[in-house]
């Protein structure tokens, strides 16, 4: 957990740094650029947190199941710089990606009707239902 601590604290602490560097910290500035960034900023941080949350919860189960097998347990950041652990993120995220690849590359060519995500049904196919 220490490690996590530190890793965190350097986390932080760059990117204050960087923020200053450039001048986000002005209050007017700071706010335009979380209004102007915030799809990336919320999902960047759901990513974040998910690959934090799954490599507690697999350490835990990682050096359980080492315990079980009379093996000595291994320091968290040596799980999470191991093979398993990548193992794990890509086993865990390959259905998901998967699925919104096709999700995303699926919803060109066909169509709903009344969803906001499909071009109008007898819309022609250049129209991309995109606004001035």
């Amino acid at each position: 957990m220490r490690a996590m601590f530190v890793a965190y604290t350097l986390f932080i602490a760059t990117g204050l740094a960087l923020a200053m560097v450039i001048g986000l910290l002005h209050p007017v500035r700071l706010r335009r650029f979380l209004y102007e960034n915030g799809l990336t900023l919320f999902f960047g941080a759901i990513f974040l947190g998910a690959l934090v949350l799954q490599a507690i919860a697999g350490y835990a189960v990682f050096n359980e199941d080492h315990v079980e097998h009379l093996s000595p347990e291994v320091g968290f950041l040596r799980f999470v710089t191991s093979s398993a652990f990548a193992s794990a993120v890509m086993e865990n995220w390959q259905s998901e990606y998967l699925q919104f690849t096709l999700y995303i590359l699926l919803a060109i060519w066909l169509l709903q009707r009344g969803s906001p995500e499909s071009k109008p049904v007898g819309a022609p196919h250049d129209a991309t239902g995109v606004s001035g």
